[in-house]
């Protein structure tokens, strides 16, 4: 009997099925944007069990538990990795609809040759299944990265770290998966955090400078920005609610940061105008190293103020904010433009409504350094399912040009989430199965093949200068 994971999943025209099989299934993977642990990957980390490899950081999964009235206890709390699991398994058959269910059990599959569907009846067998693996050399880190045919991917990384780990990852010959940092300045920018003024503390003290002005900061993430250059980065990554950079006042941006050493309530305008200064600056770094920016627009942070304060950041109380003005936007990009300094750029929305917008903002600024140069990145976060893939992809194939699309990544913290690239694929692969089955587009298996192979893995191999 065929299982809910199949050959053809997701596949219902005899093109779709051609262009993934012949094409998108062969492609290796570029996995450029994750938060996965460089510590871990190099220390080739073996994990006790399926509890612990699914549910120790993943906060899609923490949402549905508390969805269905699991406690805390059983989400992040002090329960065992077996009691979590034998909650997550007995939600899973309520989670239809939900990408959860999708990937869980590709997962399952990929890894671990598991055809059943998870449940409370079947958690005894996956756990014991899944287990025999994970507990042994073929479950470790580097082991499930290259199962995956990982090329390469892309670390997200805070402007003081030390980078020893992709130091030690580069020397180490045996590991042929590239492992690069991404320069992440979060905290730099983040003026009306409590913790800003220790911050700039440790970056002083990791390049060097004492920092006390605008000037000050600038410079201190000019030398981080020198330093991870020297590491193999080529990426950066920033991440915004729905900022306003249309505020360009050198004045009120050294305001904001006195009053933010000082302790003092910043106004909207200066926060604005001290993070368009920043960004200004290092998007003009960026594009001297040669680094691709990537912005991540329209989310927003810690709804839970009860959750925060009892757990912290990152726990699945993050959602999706307003829509990003169009004014905004085009402010940076064209500031940077106009200066002959903006970098390879790759937008994502979390807010939707901001599809067509971002796309169309994209395609004033291309020009003819780098096909694709103003990109609209992959479905992200909340919109990373089977919908919000085919949303995002039809708008960037109406308003800009998908072949010269970088793809799709991640942004996981989970060494068993590879197959949301195959997700991925199939969803690409039935979309423009389809175009062609209808007659929307001619049945050129090589060239549109080939377009399929690039969107997987050569664009993006060849954006971030890989080749």
């Amino acid at each position: 009997m065929q299982g809910f994971i199949h050959d053809d999943f997701l596949l219902t025209t005899e093109p779709a099925r051609r262009l993934y099989h012949e094409h998108a299934e062969r492609m290796p993977i570029f996995d450029y944007h994750c938060h996965l642990s460089p510590a871990e990957i190099y220390e080739n980390k073996q994990f006790s069990d399926i509890g612990e490899a699914w549910l120790a950081g993943d906060h899609y999964k923490w949402r549905v538990l508390r969805a269905n009235a699991v406690p805390e206890e059983y989400v992040t709390g002090n329960a065992s990795y077996r009691d979590k699991f034998d909650r997550f398994a007995a939600i899973m058959p309520g989670l239809i609809g939900n990408p959860i269910y999708h990937w869980s059990h590709l997962e399952l599959k990929r890894f671990f040759g598991i055809d059943e569907l998870l449940s409370s009846q079947t958690a005894d067998s996956v756990w014991e299944r899944a287990n025999s693996k994970l507990q042994s050399p073929a479950g470790a880190a580097r082991s499930l990265i290259s199962e995956s045919n990982v090329r390469a991917l892309c670390t997200t990384d805070d402007p003081v770290d030390d980078l020893r780990y992709h130091r030690l990852l580069a020397e180490d010959n045996s590991f042929t998966t590239k492992v690069l940092p991404t320069f992440r300045p979060e905290k730099a920018l983040d003026i009306l955090s409590a913790g800003y003024p220790a911050y700039l503390q440790k970056l002083g003290a990791a390049s060097g400078i004492y920092v006390r002005t605008l000037d000050d900061v600038k410079q201190a993430l000019a030398a981080r920005v020198e330093y991870f250059a020297s590491c193999g980065c080529r990426l950066s990554d920033h991440s915004f609610g729905a900022p306003d950079f249309t505020v360009w006042d050198e004045g009120a941006a050294e305001e904001a940061m006195s009053k933010a050493l000082a302790g003092e309530q910043l106004l909207d305008y200066e926060v604005a105008a001290y993070q368009s200064a920043i960004m200004d600056f290092l998007g003009g770094l960026y594009a001297d190293k040669g680094f691709a920016m990537q912005l991540h627009i329209g989310a927003i942070r810690n709804l839970n103020t009860q959750r925060f304060r009892s757990i912290g950041v990152d726990i699945g109380c993050d959602s999706i904010g307003d829509t990003i003005p169009a004014a905004s936007l085009a402010a940076l990009l064209d500031r940077m433009a106009v200066r002959g300094k903006l970098p390879r750029t790759i937008l994502y929305t979390l807010n939707a409504a901001d599809n067509d917008k971002l796309i169309a903002a994209a395609g004033c600024f291309q020009d003819e350094s780098t096909a694709g140069k103003i990109q609209f990145g992959s479905a992200w976060w909340f919109n990373d399912h089977f919908d919000g893939m085919t949303a995002q992809l039809k708008s960037l194939a109406n308003i800009g040009v998908l072949s010269r699309f970088v793809g799709m990544l991640t942004d996981s913290r989970s060494f068993l989430s590879y197959p949301r690239h195959e997700y991925f694929r199939r969803v690409l692969c039935e979309l423009v199965g389809g175009w062609i089955a209808s007659g929307m587009a001619p049945a050129d298996y090589d060239g549109i093949g080939k377009i399929i192979e690039d969107i997987c893995f050569n664009n993006i191999w060849q954006y971030i200068g890989l080749e």
